[in-house]
């Protein structure tokens, strides 16, 4: 008798060689994301130009990234995280909307606690909010007047004093494709101050290779260089990106940072299958 494993896959591959994935698409403050239930593994083997054909915004389904929701067996979940070129690296929205996404596959209730790749994160979600605990920031580097933090992922952060003083697009590529960014890439972001506790950020991003609506570790960065720069110590920090509205508080001591909660809204734009 086959098991319900090996009959799952001939039902996917339809017996002609074709697989069918199911996906719920979910976004956060703007940046969308195509979620996979791979709890039972059966996207283990899926391939990376299959990521990045799912995320294509024309031949796929469209999104910044694609995200495995997969099991572990010292937490609630494993988060992967894929950019839209295949690479990985560690997403805030992308994991704000992981655990919107556990709740809805009942792997959880009101908190997480799941393995992403830059180590472990807890989390609780109310209603669509869902605040995210991220890993201290231990590091900073300043570059004239501008910033490099990595909050799981690296960023480059410049403060503007016009919301069109630079073009983030071209900015951003200036920098991510300069002589000391160019083999590892890095986020790039301009930040405008409104007053001491609400600031705007856009954010260009490596692996999409062009601007997002939103950028949960971009956000963090901003707010942690915004803190450095008038020396807070601790700050709830409200920040308008052109996707919506998020916060961030963190704790500084020095050029350290803890306690920092990254918090938004993470909603299921719809349910959906694709042929591969």
């Amino acid at each position: 008798m086959l098991s319900s494993r090996i009959v799952y896959f001939l039902i996917k591959i339809n017996f002609v060689g074709r697989m069918k994935i199911s996906f719920s698409k979910y976004q956060g403050t703007g940046n969308d994301f195509v979620m996979l239930n791979n709890i039972d593994g059966f996207y283990d083997d899926l391939t990376l130009e299959q990521i990045k054909f799912l995320c294509h915004r024309r031949m796929g389904v469209g999104a910044d990234g694609l995200i495995k929701i997969s099991p572990h067996v010292d937490y609630d979940f494993e988060v992967e995280y894929y950019n839209a070129d295949g690479s990985q690296s560690f997403c805030g929205n992308g994991a704000r909307c992981s655990v919107a996404f556990a709740k809805y596959l009942k792997l959880i209730e009101e908190t997480a606690c799941f393995k992403a790749i830059d180590g472990p994160h807890t989390a609780r979600i109310t209603d669509d909010i869902v605040h995210l605990d991220m890993l201290p920031v231990t590091f900073l580097e300043r570059m004239d007047m501008d910033y490099v933090i990595d909050t799981g992922s690296p960023h480059y952060v410049r403060f503007v004093d016009d919301k069109n003083e630079l073009d983030i697009v071209d900015f951003g590529q200036s920098i991510r494709y300069s002589p000391k960014f160019k083999a590892d890439g890095i986020n790039v972001n301009t930040v405008l101050e409104f007053d001491d506790s609400s600031i705007e950020v856009a954010t260009y991003e490596r692996g999409v290779e062009d601007e997002t609506l939103s950028c949960g570790t971009g956000v963090t960065a901003c707010v942690l260089a915004f803190m450095d720069k008038y020396k807070f110590c601790d700050r709830t920090v409200s920040v308008s990106t052109k996707g919506g509205q998020l916060s961030v508080y963190a704790r500084r001591d020095a050029e350290s940072f803890s306690e920092i909660i990254l918090a938004g809204p993470a909603k299921k734009v719809f349910d959906g299958s694709v042929e591969l």
